[in-house]
């Protein structure tokens, strides 16, 4: 299904929900966490999802054996340089790794500022020890409310130069965009792009106040546009990026099957849909997985695939050398 012509590009992709196993074990270790289990096969049914939860708030607490274990910067480190490691043994050309200093921080009480820098230079290592190009997003986390954000604002903008764009993610339904302007409206000025979480458990709203509201060019998950033909139209007509994640999208009963998922149905619509892996550890997946066991399930065809390889070079935070550089490589 994957067209060996195109790169292989994941633009949504959580470093703190993409822990290996064997890492949160060693952490837990080294930190004193009592985890529920001592090995990697009795650790996973606590981490790893297997099949559908109730709704998005209660697949997010598969993320607790994360971040409990992120006892120290070090920590932090190791697991960004990790993860860079992970994307290169998984075949991808081309990612972009989101994280939320403050979600790290908050279990063992770090300072947000040095799990920035932290994560930094754990992707710079990895990036150095893979030559596999990577572009930072920041997360604030919504679900703590603006205030914290502001502090998970403050610490990222202390690394602004290695930060690429901004994202919001977390409790939609309950902390909608308006309350989150004044912080998008910082990072723009820093000069960072913006990609916001809309549309997965909240309504075509959300998705409309992302990109009014808080400068979105690019949406995270967007399924809810399914529900209004302006909106669609609108996203077709500006070219704003729908990264999109099917398996989590399932695992987090956002749609209720891979076959009722909308992918297609954007795709159909002209809109620069992509595919995603979210969490994958979490969802037990990974790219390949994605584009060869999820989309056929979502009905997609090579030709489909191949499209979304495509709109995924189209909306990367990258510049067009760098894009240019991509294809080349690829057609090698």
């Amino acid at each position: 299904m994957i067209d060996p012509a195109l790169p292989c590009i994941d633009l949504h992709r959580h470093l703190d929900g993409n822990v290996r196993l064997q890492t949160i074990l060693d952490l837990g270790r080294e930190h004193g966490v009592a985890l529920p289990g001592d090995t990697v096969e009795t650790l996973r049914p606590h981490v790893e999802v297997n099949g559908v939860m109730p709704d998005l708030v209660s697949w997010l607490d598969r993320l607790h054996w994360m971040t409990a274990v992120l006892g120290d910067v070090d920590a932090c480190r190791r697991v960004a340089r990790e993860n860079v490691e992970d994307a290169k043994r998984d075949g991808l050309d081309y990612v972009e790794l989101r994280f939320s200093p403050y979600f790290q921080a908050l279990p063992n009480g770090l300072d947000p500022a040095a799990v920035v820098e932290a994560v930094v230079a754990g992707v710079a290592e990895g990036r150095a020890a893979t030559g596999l190009p990577v572009k930072l997003i920041g997360i604030l986390s919504r679900t703590f409310g603006p205030e914290a954000c502001s502090v998970e604002l403050a610490a990222l903008l202390t690394q602004r130069e290695h930060i690429t764009a901004l994202d919001l993610a977390g409790d939609e339904r309950s902390w909608p965009a308006e309350l989150f302007e004044r912080h998008f409206a910082a990072g723009r000025a820093a000069g960072w792009a913006v990609t916001v979480h809309a549309g997965e458990a909240g309504s075509a709203q959300s998705i409309w106040s992302a990109i009014r509201l808080l400068g979105a060019t690019r949406i995270g998950h967007g399924l809810r546009a399914i529900d209004d033909p302006a909106l669609m139209e609108y996203l077709s007509e500006h070219r704003i990026g729908i990264e999109m994640n099917l398996t989590s999208n399932v695992q987090t009963n956002s749609v209720p099957s891979f076959i009722e998922h909308p992918f297609k149905r954007f795709l159909s619509n002209g809109l620069l849909v992509t595919i995603n892996t979210d969490d994958p550890v979490i969802s037990g997946i990974d790219w390949r997985h994605e584009c060869e066991v999820a989309a056929p399930l979502a009905g997609l065809t090579p030709a489909d695939v191949s499209a979304a390889q495509r709109n995924a070079v189209e909306i990367a935070f990258l510049t067009r050398a760098e894009k240019e550089t991509l294809l080349l490589a690829a057609r090698r």
